[in-house]
């Protein structure tokens, strides 16, 4: 601390009383090595304060929590606050954020493969593109046509079979299978091949590395290659929607350069089970958050085998939670999906919807003035078919443009903002 008056006037202007204890984060561990204790910088009641700490065995870091009191004009420091289990979700997201590809682009570039190949990696001193390409070893190859063909396809539903039983059945495979999901299903499963986004790109890199002689650990030292566009605002929802490129170049990846691509995919999905597991730990004590949040991605194929993107999250609220969508006297739980799409020729899409007992609202929101139109005139066809289930639509209606935003911050604890 500095001089005893300096120091009573800043302790005052935190209105900390003698003997009073608080809570302070390490905002920053300046010098450990000082001779007078280690040199931190706290966020105390929302200001910053340079102490010096005799923090002894103590290990302190950047986000740690500490419980200080005033004694006098000094601060003691009375111990850590073992780490809530959001901060441990907090340091996984931060360690693979910026690691991140995009799911379309690389299965995009991976579907490439089975007709370009692959270049085996460089020897040293020797040009990447002095080795040619050769056939996707036979389990690699097996591994991704199995991956592909269990990847939904536009043509998979039709118009006006949501009611079907089928339907529904589909589209919750798809959820269970995404990825999102992978080590639960896993674990009740541990010996089956189950059919799973993160499993299945798991298969390949066996495949690969297999074929390379190569390790997991290998792997796991590898630099994943990441999306750019995910580097700028890697927990917003939705993200940017763009298309991949179509690979034509004719210059196929090296095998370490798809299993680096591969790494990218698998930290996108983790990081969307991480940031779900956040959002859902994050609501504890707050009745205006969702009780549980789900976010995902959820790619399907075109009619013309090419990859794209659906983006997906999905939200419970406790019964008591206060809504728009329902009357005071109501004490459901509510759901709420959001679903953001970029179809090609009606570009981008997001559908906002809320489900409360039999009542339910929803809203579109299309970029492209024709989509608007269009969408405007099938809303009393999807009125009626919404009523025809037995629900009672509450709102229903198609705006131009995007929805707000929502955004993830990472700090002492994780808090989601609509931006």
């Amino acid at each position: 601390m500095p001089d005893a008056a300096s120091a009573r006037v800043q302790l005052d202007q935190l209105k900390l009383t003698n003997r009073e204890a608080t809570l302070a984060r390490v905002a920053e561990v300046i010098n450990r090595q000082s001779p007078a204790g280690a040199q931190l910088l706290l966020d105390i009641r929302g200001q910053s304060l340079a102490v010096q700490a005799a923090i002894g065995d103590t290990s302190l870091e950047t986000g740690d929590w500490v419980k200080v009191m005033r004694a006098g004009n000094e601060l003691q420091l009375m111990g850590k606050l073992a780490q809530a289990p959001e901060a441990g979700i907090a340091r996984a997201l931060a360690q693979r954020l910026p690691w991140q590809q995009s799911i379309d682009s690389g299965l995009a570039k991976l579907l490439a493969t089975l007709t370009q190949g692959l270049r085996q990696d460089p020897l040293p001193g020797q040009l990447p593109s002095a080795r040619p390409a050769q056939p996707l070893p036979e389990a690699a190859r097996l591994a991704i046509e199995q991956l592909v063909n269990r990847l939904p396809s536009g043509n998979g539903l039709t118009p006006g079979s949501g009611s079907e039983s089928a339907t529904t059945q589909q589209v919750r495979q798809w959820l269970s299978e995404s990825g999102l999901f992978a080590e639960s299903r896993l674990a009740q499963n541990p010996t089956a091949q189950l059919p799973d986004l993160k499993l299945a790109l798991g298969r390949v890199i066996t495949a690969l590395l297999a074929s390379q002689g190569s390790t997991p650990e290998q792997f796991n030292r590898l630099t994943p290659i990441a999306t750019p566009e995910l580097m700028q605002a890697p927990l917003q929802f939705p993200q940017p929607m763009t298309t991949p490129a179509a690979r034509s170049d004719g210059e196929p990846p090296s095998v370490g350069q798809m299993l680096r691509l591969l790494a990218g995919m698998l930290n996108r999905i983790t990081v969307n089970q991480l940031h779900s597991q956040a959002l859902t730990s994050r609501s504890g004590g707050d009745a205006t958050a969702p009780a549980s949040t789900l976010v995902l991605d959820l790619p399907w194929l075109t009619p013309q085998n090419e990859p794209r993107l659906a983006q997906v999250r999905i939200e419970q609220y406790p019964e008591d939670h206060e809504s728009e969508h329902k009357p005071a006297s109501s004490t459901a739980t509510e759901w709420r999906l959001s679903l953001a799409m970029d179809l090609d020729d009606a570009g981008p899409l997001h559908f906002d919807i809320a489900l409360r007992q039999q009542s339910v609202s929803a809203r579109v929101w299309a970029e492209k003035q024709m989509t608007l139109r269009k969408v405007n005139q099938e809303l009393p066809a999807l009125r009626q078919s919404l009523t025809d289930l037995g629900l009672e639509v509450t709102d229903l209606e198609c705006r131009r443009g995007t929805p707000q935003s929502s955004v993830t911050r990472l700090e002492h604890r994780l808090v989601d903002t609509r931006a």
